[in-house]
């Protein structure tokens, strides 16, 4: 699995959060591997088990956030215990991501690669480029439109619809 860089916020955590300063995927992979084998838990491992637990903890990940409203970049005026919980959650979340790829044979790094990808195709970036109903759409230099793989489409306006319906 690819490495993922967890940065110090320099709030709380200790010794322990100095010590997954950097970790990789495959390091969690193993150290939750490790964590359910030595407490005889991985009869209770299925993949359909592990996606419970996981919307479980997706469920306590969104309670933190239920009545704060829009919450801007950073969290500011956020006290320090509440910023340690939502970390414990997301951690939560990941751990059982990760548990979960690695039950049903994913490489989570590369599927997650793959993955921004595809989606960079798919949304490609530029100023002739907005979002709509069914992906997004791009017009070029010449003003043709272009569907989500690139490809040029008839851009047919609803006027020219109505005329060739009525004759």
């Amino acid at each position: 699995m690819n490495a993922v860089k967890l940065k110090e916020t320099g709030k709380g955590g200790g010794a322990a959060a100095a010590a997954a300063a950097a970790v990789t995927l495959e390091e969690l992979r193993k150290k939750m591997a490790d964590f359910a084998r030595e407490r005889d838990w991985e009869k209770y491992h299925s993949p359909r088990n592990l996606l419970l637990a996981l919307v479980g903890e997706v469920g306590e990940l969104s309670e933190i956030f239920q009545w704060k409203g829009e919450v801007p970049k950073g969290l500011p005026g956020w006290e320090e215990r509440e910023t340690e919980h939502l970390g414990e959650e997301l951690a939560d979340v990941l751990l059982y991501l990760v548990r979960l790829s690695d039950m049903c044979g994913v490489d989570l790094g590369k599927a997650a690669l793959r993955k921004i990808d595809l989606n960079a195709r798919k949304y490609p970036a530029g100023p002739g480029c907005r979002p709509s109903k069914k992906g997004v759409h791009c017009s070029d230099d010449t003003g043709d439109s272009r569907d989500d793989h690139g490809d040029v489409v008839a851009v047919v306006r609803a006027d020219e619809i109505k005329e060739e319906h009525a004759s």
